[in-house]
């Protein structure tokens, strides 16, 4: 039976996460959840759920306390005089932190942004061995041991054998009636996918630009963990030169000048080719930028790496164009005219500040590729 306690936990959890669905373009657009992400789980914060207490009711009179009192009586710290005159009468707002894991956070935002599950392609999948418990036997350690058959085999052979007292029942089980569970290996499927975050970081993307883009692969991230069952991160930075970092750098490196988006094409598609064979691995490049990019032919060359070698390789690519006060936003254009909306491997989108992340997640993961 389920006890009284554990109900209301139940419950509690289950108006929590309704809230966190209700508000979910919200906490999208919020840097701050990231943050509080631990190995497994996130904090967030549900600042309108209020918390039970007891109010007590006022006395007109009587009762323990009331009175004048007498010379030499103790008093307590009186209500007129407390603190520094300053404090409030009205009730504080109650913030508490519910901690999801991050599968149950993936299972909200696919069911908010009705996101299909992802169909590894091709061959991309290899198998791993793993032990099931899905058997009983006679023998086996005591850490194996199954209760619960261990007593049933005893109640049946007291039954049978007449030394059940149903007035007192006591069941004692002997060594012949221990169960233990017993387990064999099965092959399960294991998909492989690696997400290569290619970003500009030149002079035009600032500060407010890279947080936009940490937020949205946080929640790529999310989704697609949910989908594979190991993933794979690479992170890529340029400006007129491409070069591979760690997380950290990634998002929080300052640079300047120029930008060849092409050399994250070519550096993309040489770690595509190195590491992550087609025919074994889920390939999803992403790359960000605001658009601008060197005239001398460049974006001519992205074209041809992408169709060339990129799209034969990867699952999708995805761009996304950061708004910004600074960039020409012309590349978005230029991968427009060459890619119908419709090509199934090229997915466009355009944010436009915190508030177009929500869209831009629905527009990448949306096809389920």
């Amino acid at each position: 039976m389920i006890s009284k306690i554990e109900r209301d936990t139940r419950r509690f959890n289950e108006i929590a996460r309704g809230h966190v669905r209700k508000n979910l373009r919200n906490y999208i657009s919020r840097g701050e959840l990231i943050g509080r992400r631990g190995k497994n789980l996130v904090s967030i914060p549900i600042p309108q759920v209020e918390i039970p207490h007891f109010r007590f009711g006022q006395r007109k009179g009587g009762g323990v306390g009331q009175g004048d009192g007498e010379k030499g009586t103790p008093i307590g710290r009186g209500q007129d005089d407390a603190g520094m005159g300053k404090a409030g009468d009205q009730p504080g707002q109650h913030i508490l932190e519910v901690e999801l894991t991050l599968e149950e956070l993936a299972q909200i935002l696919g069911e908010e942004l009705e996101l299909p599950k992802i169909e590894p392609r091709g061959k991309k999948n290899i198998t791993s061995e793993k032990d099931r418990y899905s058997g009983i036997r006679r023998t086996g350690p005591e850490s194996l041991r199954h209760f619960k058959r261990t007593y049933k085999q005893a109640l049946k052979r007291q039954l049978s054998s007449g030394s059940y007292n149903s007035s007192a029942p006591l069941i004692v089980p002997i060594p012949d009636d221990k169960r233990y569970r017993s387990w064999k290996e099965v092959q399960l499927p294991e998909s492989n996918a690696v997400v290569i975050y290619m970003m500009d970081v030149s002079g035009s993307m600032g500060d407010e630009q890279k947080d936009i883009v940490r937020i949205e692969a946080f929640w790529i991230d999310t989704w697609l963990q949910s989908q594979y069952r190991n993933l794979e991160t690479r992170f890529i930075i340029h400006d007129a030169e491409a070069r591979e970092v760690d997380r950290e750098t990634f998002f929080h490196t300052r640079e300047s000048g120029g930008t060849i988006i092409s050399s994250a094409y070519d550096l993309c598609a040489e770690i595509i080719a190195r590491y992550y064979p087609a025919d074994e691995w889920n390939i999803y490049p992403f790359h960000f930028s605001d658009g601008d990019n060197w005239g001398g032919g460049d974006t001519e060359k992205c074209l041809k790496i992408l169709d060339e070698t990129l799209l034969p390789s990867a699952n999708l690519f995805c761009y996304g164009q950061v708004e910004s006060y600074y960039g020409s936003g012309e590349f978005i254009h230029d991968l427009e005219d060459h890619f119908s909306r419709e090509h199934e491997q090229v997915i466009l989108s355009e944010i436009d500040g915190r508030d177009g992340i929500y869209d831009s997640i629905k527009e990448f993961l949306g096809k389920g590729r």
